[in-house]
């Protein structure tokens, strides 16, 4: 019998995307899903997915609605909401196909919609794997996407690269002061927005989503 996860591409009413089965899974789960730019298919979570299914995580990677009714092209400001209630029926959809917890997470705008799911129903997601989150526009760094920070009771755990102009180290460690939950701050030597120039190591992520204070 191959160690190797199976991969599904999953259409079952709104949740579109792809399925990763590890050969012994663990009973965790992970939904990751994209940013605004990208889809389901986006090297970065299949990446992510393949490392996460061989450590025994079953992960969804979820087609964000707007990318559903359009195959091209960033979100409408006026999609967030139907976005948001996507993710919070892919966790569902998934949690009643594992035995244990459910983590939720995304890249840029699909992590930024995580959080703000997560602000409004703290109970969505047993923890939440933010990439490159998007902490501001690039060069606007007075145009901050923290207003739901303080209401963030979800464990989160922030990934980002040295060089993301969407957010800096220091930049990102002031910000994620101001959420009450537990929260841990990876950076990614090398590595951009698309965090493609880095090496993320899977055990300490394991170990911060995992942890229980």
């Amino acid at each position: 019998m191959s160690d190797r996860a199976s991969v599904t591409t999953i259409g079952d009413g709104d949740i579109a995307g792809l399925l990763h089965t590890p050969a012994r899974a663990d009973g965790r789960g992970m939904v990751l899903t994209h940013g605004a730019g990208g889809n389901a298919r986006a090297p970065l979570l299949a990446a992510c997915a393949e490392t996460f299914a061989a450590a025994g995580v079953t992960v969804l990677r979820y087609d964000l609605p707007f990318r559903q009714k359009r195959g091209a092209g960033p979100p409408h400001p006026s999609a967030s909401p139907a976005d948001r209630a996507g993710l919070r029926d892919a966790v569902a959809w998934l949690g009643a196909r594992v035995a244990g917890p459910v983590w939720l997470g995304g890249h840029s705008y699909g992590g930024r919609q995580a959080s703000m799911l997560a602000a409004e129903q703290p109970d969505v997601a047993a923890a939440l794997l933010l990439l490159s989150y998007p902490l501001h526009p690039p060069g606007k760094p007075a145009q901050l996407r923290t207003a739901h920070f303080p209401n963030l009771r979800t464990r989160a755990l922030f990934v980002s690269g040295d060089r993301d102009p969407f957010g800096a180290p220091d930049e990102m460690k002031d910000a994620i002061a101001a959420i009450p939950a537990p929260t841990t701050l990876m950076i990614v030597a090398g590595a951009g927005h698309d965090l493609k120039r880095g090496r993320i190591d899977i055990a300490p992520v394991l170990a911060a989503l995992s942890a229980e204070n």
